[in-house]
This record gives structure tokens, C-alpha cells and sequence, in this order.
């Protein structure tokens, strides 16, 4: 019987966030990972031991670990979360609000309802600590300080009786709660390295290195190769080329694998998955064993496209193509070559977060066997690659995703001929090799590099680059041997992909200008170890104005015809609109189909808006409209509604309004009602009555005449409506907005509205 074998590769990651010169952390990420993320996803397969999985952890990141866990780590927002709040200067409190609310403000803010309470306050107020400072007492950042490190803490580690007693206490927390907070937190630092060396020790995960700063290599050996994989693209002023440093991340980082974990890696999963001859040739030369990519690459090199059907399914071809181990040989170059599948690796990345988790772990498992199936119905093996960020898309799910993961994984321990293995291992009992003699450059992310080069903003980086480069070259000989170590280490740093990630338009995040600033830092430090003063350039930012999401409230009533085509821009304004981000996030691969939502109200009536980026999808898709009321002061939703349109071939097929609170169907497409009215042309809109988010559950007559109005706030005192739209396809959800919380209406009269009262 064939085997169906799973690799699953948890790639973890952070940028090199320390400055070398001054010792200082300039974010704290690294920290923060390593106490919610690291340490659980691999205590958790103590529970599975059939599961056998790959962590990649990137060298740079070991290493700043290390920093923490021996106290030599400068971080100023540990500083800030430790310093009693009675001794906080004015600055550092407004540094306290500007970064301690930097968390998912569902899954991680929204856990802890003090925590919530006081993000709210500072979102009242713009989000902007100068404004915000003055509403915060010395208790407020007390709690804020606490709270803001337990909400990063391992589910594993919140249950320890100690934290999960602080967890209870839920506010008014005193010093010595503070200070047991920020002791504890290097002692469960110390436990993540460890964790790792005793799982790879007793084969539970093999460990896998990246090249030591997280570089992209075939960038790295030629700027030019940018070109080969998009043809056209605009390059850098100035080719850089230097494979000998290339080589010298790749032997850096699995030197340090060797001597903390006292393995050396056979396999690595190279930054961003970018690979090319040259980059895999180096590899070779250093021992590595496999290397893993994206199938866009083993499309491109093989003349192939990944085009799947309806169900996410590969034809028969191309199945076999992808879900096999490829040994790859080009002269005296030879590489076991493992391909990821793109389209599952992002259901976890990206969509299972918006499922609940018996279904998503269901539908994983149903997809990995469906995907294989073709493979194994010609009695081979195969082997299906799944590779993901290990870290950030945890955010995303209620408890670090725990549930999921462990249905998932039960599923994999007894789901029959189904093998949850390595990569090595993988390759030991494989016998049908793919061949491969030519590899196209590219990396996971649509097969090329334009992520990291081409944009004006990466170009100009690789540029200041270069130049460095070009003077450590000129000038290293007559500098001390510790200048000339720490001006090629600030070269090493600054070849790291992090910094080209946040440039151009693909990526952003509420930290552009401090990754914008590091990277100039790092190129500066260079220059002064080794006795100059830095260009002048190096002053000025690389990047460009911040791209936000942005939300305008409700100015006035709105009263537009509901026609779904775009047109009417007038009967709009007044209307609160969110605009969407679509840079935002650390993670590259998120679907955007969404542009922008409008919503408003007059006094009978609530509107909504959804603008499509483009044209509606051509698939057939469900649109969801999730509608709550709130009165001041109450815990839950007075009312919950539900608007669901089922779209086929661009059209308005079916639709649906539940009232959840009392889950009954209010009106449908089969019974409709003349108040309620939905479409979809160039865009999606609807109106629903006012009343039925306005009354009181009991209010039964309201809802059958809808002619209760914003007037009767008496009976019904509603102070806002909160909508939220998404996208499904395929009954998983694909773009949702807002991404994250609500946009949210006032109910006030026409009057209030208009003035602010």
C-alpha cells in the first residue's frame, strides 16, 4: 500500500533587531515571539508522538534568544513594562501607549478584558499618546504594563499555577505583580532553545538552518538574477555580487545549529525560500543535504503551471510533479529539492483562523488526502510539503491556534497509511525521485524576488549597500581586527531580507520607520568602525510616506437607492468608510479582494456599502454582513444580525437575514419584504431596517412594521451598530473587512451627527 507522507516545516523567524554598536534592542518581537510562540509549538508534540516535524530556526534569531536568556539584552520597551509606573517619565509613558497596544486586539488585547478596557480608551483618543496620556492614572499603566507581557505568554506557560493566578486577578496589580512578571519572563526565555535541542535529540522534529542573518542568497551572489526570474524588472544603480558572503551565512548558521544544539543541520529552508544554481551549488559545497522551496519555483524550472480546479485540486500531472522529493544534479552540484504546496501551506497561514477549529482541522486533512490522491491511485508514494511562518499567523486564532493544531494532529496520528514525518526521514524511505538539472532563481513568493528588489525603495537600499560594501573592501585592511569584525558584521546584518521587506508597496506595518532607521544604523555603524563619518544620504529615510487603513466616522444621515452600482457618489458622503491596507501584515500571501466599506443610517434605515478592489471575483462566492447593536454599558450585543448573499456568475442568487440573538430568519430572497433590499452589480450594497437593531428582543411588533426610529431611545437605548463584512469562497473565508475588530456607527439623531454632540 503506498504512503501518503506529510512534512510539515515551521519556519521561525525574527529580524535582527539589535543594534551592535549601542547594544540596544530597537523592537521587541524577538522577546515576544519567544514567550507565546517558540517554546508551545514544540511542547505540544510531546502529546503526539507519532508527529514528527521540521522547525527551522533562523540563526540570527538563536542568538538573540541567547542575549535575553543571559540578561545582556538592552531592550528600552522591557525597560518601559518593568520601571514602576509612579517613576515613568512623560516620555516614557507615551512610549508605554504607543507600543504596548501593539497586539492583535481580538486574540491577544481582547483575552484579557482590563487590558481591552484600556486599549479602548487610548483608540478614544485617536490613538495617539499625547492626547491619550492625561486619561491614564498610574494604576492604568500598571495593569497596561502587566497585562501587555501576559498576553504574549505560551498557553503551556499560562497555565503554571503562579502565572494563571496573576491571569485571575485580572487588574489592580501592584509592583510585586510587575516584578514577578518581568523576572518570570527570562526564565521562560530560558526554556526555548532546550526545548528544542531535547525534541531533536529524541527525533520527535529535525532542525533546520537558514543562512545566519536570514539573507536572500541568489541576491546576495548577483543583484542581476532579479531580472532572470521577472524580465524588465528595474535594478539597482549598481550590481552586487559577493557569493563569498553568501557562504559565509550559510557556514555561520549552521556552525551555530552545531554548537547549541550539538547537531549540524542537514537540510535548510533558505530565506524567503529563494533559491537559484548558484545559491544551491554554495549549499552543496558547505554539506547541506536538502533544501526546501515554493512550487512556483519547480513550476517555473520545469515549464510548468500549478493551475488548480475548482476544489484546490491538481490535474493527474501535475500532482505527480509536485508531491515527490526531486534530486537535483547540475554538474558537480547535487540537492534533495522539497517543493511546498503553496495553496494548503496558506490555509493555515491565512484562513483556518476564521474556522472553527474541528472544521478547519477536518477540512486540512481532507485536503492533504485529496491532494495526494491521484499520486497514491498509481501505487507511489507520495509526499505532500507543508511550510509556513511558525509564529505570526498564530495571532490569528483564539489561543495561539492550540486547538487546531491539536485536532490536526490527531487527525494525522490516526488517519490510515498517513505518515507525519521529516524531511530527512522523508527522504530515506522515498524511492520515486523527481529529476531536476536546471532551477529557475525565485523565491515562495510568486516565484521571483520583486519583493526585495526592483521598487525604488529596494533598489536605493541595495544601492547604500553596495556602497558599504564597496568601502569595507577599500578600507577593512587598515582597521583594527574588532573594527573589521564589527563593519562585516553590520554587512552580513544589513544583506538580510527584513529590511527590503518593508520597502515598496508590498508590505506594512505600524514599524516601518523603525526597521527604516535600523537598516540605515546598521550601514552607519559600519562606516564609524572603521573610522569615517557616514554619507550624508544615510541621514535621510529610504522609505516613503506610511500607508494606513483608514476609517472616517459617520458625518451625517445618508439616504442612498440601493442599486449595487457604483455610481451614486453623492448619496454616500456622510457615510463612516474604512478603507483597507493592503500592505498591512507581516505575513506576505493574504488574499485581497476588498477595497472599502461604507455603512450609515438614517432614522429608519441602516446602509451598507462593500467596493470590490477591481471587479467582483468571476468564482462564485457568499458574501457575509455580521450587524450588532450595543447599549452603553452592556457586556453583550442587544441584537445580532446576519446578511448572507450567495453570488453566482456575478449575480444576486440567494440571499438570507438571520437574526441571530433569536435565530430565526427574518426576511429572504424567497420571502422578501418591501423595507429590505440587497444588490450586486459593480458592487455590493443593502438596507435593512433600523428597527430591528434599535428594539428590545421582546419587541416583536416593531420588527413586522419597521417603522421604529432612532426617536424611541428611550425604549431601546442603542449607542452604536458594529458591522463587519467578509468574503467566502468554497465556504472558507478569503478577505474580510475590517481584517481586524469593527467598523462601528453612532446611533444619534441627524442633529448630533452633524455637530458631534
Amino acid at each position: 500500500m503506498p504512503a501518503l507522507r506529510v512534512i510539515l516545516l515551521w519556519h521561525q523567524h525574527q529580524p535582527f533587531y539589535k543594534d551592535l554598536v549601542t547594544g540596544e534592542y530597537r523592537l521587541p518581537w524577538t522577546r515576544l515571539h519567544a514567550l507565546k510562540d517558540y517554546y508551545g509549538m514544540v511542547k505540544l508534540l510531546d502529546e503526539f508522538p507519532n508527529v514528527h516535524q521540521n522547525f527551522n530556526l533562523v540563526p540570527s534569531l538563536m542568538v538573540q534568544i541567547q542575549d535575553y536568556v543571559e540578561g545582556t539584552a538592552q531592550d528600552p520597551f522591557l525597560r518601559v513594562a518593568a520601571k514602576p509606573a509612579k517613576d515613568l517619565s512623560l516620555d516614557e509613558r507615551r512610549f508605554a501607549l504607543q507600543y504596548l497596544f501593539q497586539a492583535n486586539p481580538q486574540n491577544l488585547i481582547g483575552r484579557y478584558p482590563r487590558y481591552r478596557e484600556l486599549w479602548e480608551r487610548f483608540r478614544e483618543h485617536g490613538d495617539h499618546p499625547e492626547r491619550a496620556e492625561r486619561y491614564f492614572q498610574a494604576q492604568d499603566f500598571t495593569d497596561l504594563q502587566v497585562l501587555s507581557q501576559i498576553a504574549w505568554f505560551d498557553e503551556f506557560f499560562l497555565e503554571e499555577k503562579d502565572i494563571a493566578a496573576l491571569v485571575a486577578k485580572g487588574h489592580s496589580y501592584s509592583l510585586d505583580d510587575q516584578k514577578f512578571v518581568i523576572a518570570r519572563e527570562r526564565e521562560l526565555l530560558s526554556r526555548v532553545l532546550p526545548a528544542h535541542a531535547a525534541a531533536a535529540k529524541k527525533g520527535s522534529i529535525e532542525l533546520s538552518a537558514t543562512p545566519f542573518y536570514h539573507p536572500i542568497l541568489p541576491l546576495v551572489c548577483d543583484t542581476s538574477v532579479g531580472a532572470v526570474s521577472s524580465p524588465g524588472l528595474s535594478l539597482p544603480q549598481s550590481r552586487y555580487r559577493h557569493p563569498e558572503d553568501a557562504r559565509e551565512q550559510l557556514t555561520r548558521g549552521l556552525d551555530l545549529h552545531e554548537k547549541v544544539f550539538g547537531l549540524r543541520p542537514k537540510g535548510v529552508w533558505p530565506s524567503e525560500g529563494s533559491v537559484s544554481e548558484e545559491a544551491v551549488a554554495i549549499a552543496h559545497s558547505v554539506g547541506v543535504q536538502w533544501m526546501a522551496t515554493d512550487e512556483g519555483v519547480l513550476g517555473r524550472s520545469s515549464g510548468l503551471f500549478f493551475a488548480r480546479d475548482g476544489n484546490g485540486r491538481l490535474p493527474e500531472h501535475l500532482a505527480e510533479k509536485l508531491y515527490t522529493i526531486h534530486r537535483y544534479e547540475n554538474g558537480s552540484a547535487a540537492m534533495n529539492l522539497v517543493f511546498r504546496d503553496h495553496t494548503i501551506s496558506d490555509l493555515i497561514g491565512f484562513v483556518y483562523s476564521g474556522m472553527h477549529p474541528a472544521d478547519a482541522a477536518r477540512h486540512l486533512i481532507g485536503n492533504i488526502r485529496e491532494a495526494a490522491k491521484p499520486v497514491l491511485a498509481r501505487g507511489r508514494d507520495a509526499v505532500v510539503s507543508i511550510i509556513l511562518d511558525g509564529e505570526n499567523a498564530w495571532e490569528y486564532y483564539p489561543k495561539s491556534g492550540r486547538e487546531f493544531l491539536r485536532r490536526f494532529y490527531d487527525g494525522l496520528q490516526r488517519e490510515p497509511g498517513v505518515e507525519a514525518v521529516t524531511v530527512s526521514e522523508a527522504i530515506a524511505r522515498h524511492k520515486d525521485f523527481g529529476r531536476m538539472t536546471s532551477l529557475v532563481p525565485g523565491s515562495w513568493i510568486n516565484a521571483n524576488f520583486n519583493v526585495w528588489i526592483g521598487a525604488p525603495e529596494d533598489n536605493r537600499a541595495w544601492d547604500y549597500l553596495y556602497h558599504a560594501r564597496e568601502f569595507y573592501a577599500q578600507n577593512a585592511a587598515r582597521a583594527t581586527e574588532a573594527q573589521r569584525q564589527l563593519a562585516f558584521d553590520e554587512i552580513l546584518i544589513a544583506e538580510g531580507s527584513d529590511w527590503n521587506w518593508w520597502y515598496g508597496p508590498e508590505h506594512h506595518s505600524a514599524n516601518d520607520r523603525d526597521f527604516d532607521e535600523l537598516y540605515r544604523k546598521h550601514l552607519s555603524n559600519l562606516y564609524q568602525a572603521l573610522g569615517a563619518v557616514p554619507p550624508d544620504y544615510l541621514a535621510q529615510p529610504i522609505t516613503g510616506a506610511e500607508v494606513r487603513p483608514s476609517f472616517v466616522p459617520q458625518t451625517a444621515y445618508i439616504h442612498p437607492r440601493v442599486t449595487g452600482d457604483k455610481v451614486r457618489y453623492f448619496e454616500w458622503m456622510g457615510a463612516a468608510v474604512y478603507t483597507a491596507d493592503q500592505r498591512a501584515g507581516a505575513m506576505h500571501g493574504k488574499q485581497f479582494v476588498l477595497d472599502s466599506v461604507y455603512a450609515g443610517i438614517d432614522s429608519n434605515y441602516v446602509y451598507g456599502r462593500l467596493d470590490f478592489k477591481g471587479k467582483p471575483p468571476e468564482e462564485d462566492f457568499d458574501l457575509v454582513v455580521n450587524v450588532e447593536s450595543w447599549a452603553s454599558g452592556e457586556p453583550r450585543p442587544r441584537r445580532t444580525l446576519r446578511v448572507e448573499a450567495s453570488v453566482e456568475q456575478r449575480k444576486l442568487k440567494r440571499w438570507k437575514v438571520e437574526n441571530l440573538t433569536e435565530e430565526r430568519v427574518l426576511v429572504s430572497s424567497s420571502q422578501p419584504a418591501e423595507h429590505v433590499k440587497l444588490a450586486i452589480l459593480r458592487n455590493f450594497e443593502f438596507k435593512l431596517p433600523l428597527a430591528w437593531l434599535l428594539s428590545t428582543p421582546s419587541a416583536v411588533a416593531a420588527e413586522a412594521t419597521a417603522e421604529r426610529k432612532v426617536g424611541a431611545l428611550a425604549v431601546a437605548p442603542t449607542s452604536k451598530l458594529r458591522l463587519r463584512f467578509s468574503l467566502w469562497q468554497n465556504r472558507l473565508p478569503v478577505d474580510s473587512l475590517p481584517l481586524e475588530g469593527w467598523i462601528e456607527l453612532q446611533v444619534l439623531s441627524e442633529g448630533d451627527l452633524i455637530f458631534g454632540a
